[in-house]
Formats: C-alpha cells, structure tokens, sequence
C-alpha cells in the first residue's frame, strides 16, 4: 500500500488526518508555544533514512551520507503508518538525512538545532563533523550549529540507537516483545517531535524561567543568555488582551532575576483558563531589541495544607483522567496539533478537571493547550522499562529527568510532578531507594512551586509529597471497604512491606477503574471481546456498565480522607479496551452521562454510597 493511498485509508476513521495530509510539511505549528522567535524553519517533512540492524553504520561511515536509499515523513517514528515506513519489528539503530540550506541573513547568529524529541541516543552530525550526542528519548535538545555549516546546501545526519531490551533506558508502554500485549504497545524509534531551526542573534537569550508569586501580584524571570556581556540589559512586558499592564527591566547578566508586579491579578484555573502575553527581550545600550521571544504566563498558586490540595489559596479537588498520549496513527505522536487539543476536549467533555499525563513525557503543544483550555496535568516520565536498581540506568534516567522538567517549569497547567510509576521491584543494594530519594530531591531543587509524587502507586518512596494509590477493585462494596480508613485511622496501602508507611500526607487514588467495554465503532475495533485486555470482568451490558462506573466513582468521593483521583483512562490504546473513547477517539459511551458522573458533588457521592450499603447489608441479611 503506497503512503497517499494509506493516508486516504486514515482519513476515513479519523477525521483530523485530513488536514495533516493536505498541509503540506506535517506539524507545521511552532513547537515551543511559551518561548517564540519569528526566524525560524520548520525541517519536519521528508528524509531518507536507513536502519542500521548489525550497528556497523560507523565503520561504513555514514555520517558522511549525502542521502539513503528509502524515506521516512519526519516527525513520525518508523513504527508509525504515517512515518510511510510502518516497520513493526524492533529497530536498534538507524540514521537520518536531509539537505539543510541556512539563510544567508542568518550568517553571524546562533544557529539552533532543535530536537523535540528523539528516542533514545542520538548523534548529531553536520556535513560529517558530530556535533553533539544526547541520551534521553523523552527530553528535548538543542545544538548551535553555526560553526559547522556554510553556504549553500549542509548535509544533517542523525544516527539513533534505541536499546529497548537493555532495561537500560527509560521505555514508558513501549513492547518488550514483538508484538504489542495487554497495556504495552507498538514501539516508538528515532525521531518522534517537530525538527527546527531558529536564528539567535548574539548576545540572545537562551531560556527564561517564569514564576508565578499570586500572593505578592507579581512574576518572577530568571533569564539566560547566550554570550554574556554582549547584551546591555533585559526587558519584559507583560500584556492583557494587547494591553500592557507591567515593564520591568535589569542589567543582562545570567545572574538577575527580574520582578515585574501586576495590578488586578487574573489568576489561571480550569474554571478561568487567564494567560498573560509576555514579550521578552534582550536589548542593546540603546534599548533596542537584540533578541525578542513571545511568551505567556498564567498566575496562579499550588501548595499543598495537610491532607488538602490548594490551588489559588483555596481547597481543590482534583478529577483527574489517565492519558497515555498515544495515537493509531503516529504512536507517540499526534497527527496534527488540532489532535492535541481534541484529546483534552475529550477530557474537559467528560467532566475532568485535568489529566495524569501516563508513562510518556508529551510534547509541548499538548502542555499549551492544557494551558489555553484550562486543564491541569501531571508531568511523568517514561520510567518502564528501566532497571531501577542499575546506577547506570538511573543516571540516564535522571539526566533525561532534569531537561523535562526544566523544559515545562513554566506551564502553569502543570501542577505535580510524577518521575515513577508503579516502582515495583525488589531493591538491591539500596539502589531503588537512592533513586526515587536522588528524584524526590533533584525535582524539589529545580521546582520549589510543586509538589512531587516520587512514585505512583506500586512500592512508595521514602519521599512524597502526595500518597498515592492504585487498586482495581471492580466490586464497588469491596472497593470501599479496601479504601475506607483502617481502625489506626490509616488509609490503604497496596504493598505495606515494600512501602514506606503513610505519614499524613495529602492521600490520592491515582488509578482506579479500567472497566474493560469493547464498542465496535469501525473495523480497527472488530474482534472477539477476550482478545482484549482490560481489568476485572466486562459488564455484560451498557447500563451495567454505567452503574458500576457511578458506583466506583461514587466510593471515591464519599471518603473524606481522599484528596483527588484519576480514572483508568480517557482513551482505549490498542489492545488495552478500558477507555471512555475508542482509540480513534469516538465516545463509546453517552457523554453527558458520564460527565455527571465525574462531576457529581461530595456529599451527593456520601448518601448514595450509604445507600449502597444499606441494600448491599439487606440483601446478605436476606
């Protein structure tokens, strides 16, 4: 099947497919929404490419290529079918190669590569000469090129090694075997975000750090600049709706941190998504712009009181859904940005209040709509698949850690930080506990504003901010005398001899739910139900399925001790069937049905659940 005709295949199941097949360069959106230039040239689109199965690319000297035999569509992993490759098997190595011709008034200026993402190791060479190496197929990079390319036509090359099986990497869902099973799925390889290139004038900024700081009405700036002492001062306004409402400026130096306080604060909520324009700039000693970057900041305020979660200094209850972020389409990739967006309309549609971004780092178009819709998400990494008792694997994976949550410090949907997922392993040597310590703290000290959950469910850290828990627990009378309080006033933990014990900190369901329901809603869904995977026993019919789902939900929020949950999960991934969506997106169920059931008030949650319980206490009686 040729690449067009598969393409036209897609666009009848999933309608955005349309759009990012007649747009000419795939995902042609800028990629950073909150640290914009103008001069900028999006490299997605095609490139030749060859795998590299026995690693002997080096000997032959591939960097040198000045183009492969057979192409790939940049930036979709040769797994995906819009790659145009589709290869299924695993693919431990393999190189990259496309022309690049640089402006000519580019000539004197940064020239920034930059990698979205690119799993997992990755060399990058220009016209033969390597310029960087970067490990980590969750955290992005940049490199300056400008040393190495010239006039005319420069030849980039990229060679990538993906040891899946060396438990060596971090790998999130990512298959182990051939074949994708139960809750892993297809593999992810190479080049898998946007490529591009940006002109940085000398003396320009490098990043710039936003904090929010609600109760004093103002945000902080901490800038950094490429060639310090060349750039005279640095310049920050702050707009509403085009209107300036702050100016604040300081000597450039990467050591200044920059105050610039807001009369009548808009603060940022999912019930009132505000966001700031900012422009920042560094200028030279005439006050002329040097460098100018777009931004956008939202104020608000998350903290952590007890047992209570807080946002904007009131209590807040978090209605969280799980997302893993994958498409059948692309994989870890959406297909166009409007894809991204969708996924949290989905969300919001069905009455959660934020996701629990699940065993993947997402791109930062995702985190940008979270922040434009008003949806608070969890940043996680994709910590399956590694060793966590191996040095060597945690200091790939903490590494990898630090450039994450760096890249989305100043999101202001992103209101938790989660490096593991269901840590269950058996320590050696103490190594497991000295990495989720080694996380805890690392996080802490490039994140002071928000708290950390060291390890969702599975073997709990020494370390946390939030307990959290999983369990699925489809009876709903068992589900809640699992998750009532003990008689020590103690709530439940899943693994007491491998975890640390609860010390009153806030107390959280993460994952619950994953009721398996298979809808046939076009031919990617035909097949009998047991070839599918999901938790607990199907419902045998849809009222069934909704009366179980409400009972779940209803035990969660009748007991007061737990602060916020997360349902298993907005849509089903390939084999895993326990989605409120097929996995093309199409509601399997009545939305507005479901919506009031995540949204339901408490205290309504309380006397249902007491009356489950009384007809559940008559019937044994009975």
């Amino acid at each position: 099947m040729n690449r067009i005709y598969a393409l036209l295949i897609l666009a009848c199941v999933m309608p955005w497919i349309a759009v990012s097949a007649s747009a000419g360069v795939p995902r042609p959106e800028y990629p950073r929404p909150q640290f914009q230039r103008d001069a900028w040239i999006n490299l997605n689109g095609e490139w030749s490419y060859q795998f590299d199965f026995s690693k002997s690319g080096g000997e032959r000297n591939l960097k040198q290529s000045q183009g492969f035999g057979d192409t790939i569509t940049v930036p979709f992993c040769p797994e995906s079918p819009l790659s145009g490759v589709g290869y299924k098997d695993f693919i431990n190595a393999m190189w990259y190669h496309r022309k690049v011709e640089i402006p000519a008034d580019w000539c004197g200026k940064h020239i920034m590569l930059n990698f979205g993402g690119v799993d997992y190791k990755s060399v990058i060479y220009i016209n033969g000469e390597e310029v960087m190496t970067h490990f980590g197929g969750s955290s992005s990079f940049s490199v300056d090129i400008a040393p190495y390319v010239g006039q005319g036509d420069n030849d980039l090359v990229v060679y990538v090694e993906d040891d899946l099986r060396s438990m060596m990497q971090t790998a999130g869902k990512q298959s182990r075997r051939l074949e994708s099973y139960n809750a892993f799925y297809t593999r992810v390889t190479g080049i898998w975000q946007t490529v591009w290139l940006e002109a940085v004038e000398k003396g320009g900024l490098k990043c710039c750090r936003i904090t929010p700081d609600l109760d004093n009405g103002r945000f902080v700036f901490e800038p950094e600049f490429f060639d310090p002492g060349t750039a005279a001062g640095f310049k920050v306004q702050i707009l509403d709706n085009g209107k300036v409402v702050s100016t604040a400026e300081a000597v450039a130096s990467n050591n200044v941190v920059v105050c610039a306080n807001v009369k009548n604060v808009k603060t940022w909520s999912p019930e009132s998504p505000f966001l700031y324009d900012v422009v920042i700039s560094a200028v030279d000693s005439d006050g002329k712009p040097i460098d100018e970057v777009r931004a956008y900041a939202g104020m608000r305020k998350v903290e952590l009181r007890g047992t209570k979660f807080y946002l904007n200094n009131e209590p807040y209850y978090q209605r969280l859904v799980l997302d893993q972020g994958y498409y059948p389409d692309g994989q870890w990739t959406a297909p166009c940005d409007s894809a991204l967006r969708q996924d949290i309309e989905l969300g919001k549609q069905a009455g959660f209040n934020g996701a629990r971004l699940h065993q993947k780092v997402f791109e930062q178009r995702y985190i940008y709509w979270a922040d434009k819709l008003g949806y608070l998400v969890w940043g996680e990494s994709a910590s399956w698949g590694m060793d966590w008792c191996s040095p060597v694997a945690a200091r790939n994976m903490i590494t990898e850690w630090e450039e994450c949550v760096r890249r989305d410090y100043n999101a202001p949907s992103l209101v938790a930080w989660s490096p593991l997922n269901e840590s269950r392993m058996d320590d050696v040597d103490g190594q497991r506990a000295r990495l989720t310590d080694d996380l805890y703290m690392i996080t802490h000290r490039l994140d002071r504003t928000r708290p950390v959950v060291t390890a969702s469910g599975g073997d709990h850290a020494r370390l946390t901010d939030i307990y959290s828990e999983h369990t699925y627990v489809q009876d709903p009378v068992k589900l809640y005398e699992q998750l009532k309080l003990d008689a020590d006033g103690k709530p439940y933990v899943n693994r007491p001899h491998q975890s640390q014990p609860y010390r009153g900190e806030v107390y959280m369901i993460d994952e619950f739910g994953g009721i398996r329901w298979v809808k046939e809603m076009n031919t990617a869904e035909v097949g009998a139900a047991e070839d599918f995977w999901g938790y607990g026993v199907a419902p045998r019919t849809e009222e069934e399925f909704y009366k179980r789902l409400e009972e779940q939900v209803n035990v969660i929020l009748s007991l007061d001790h737990i602060d916020g949950f997360c349902f298993t999960q907005i849509v089903d991934v390939e084999l895993e069937k326990n989605g409120i969506c097929t996995y093309d997106r199409r509601p399997k169920f009545d939305m507005e049905r479901i919506r009031k059931i995540f949204t339901k008030p408490r205290e309504q949650a309380k006397k249902e659940v007491a009356e489950m319980l009384r007809q559940r206490s008559l019937k044994t009686d009975e």
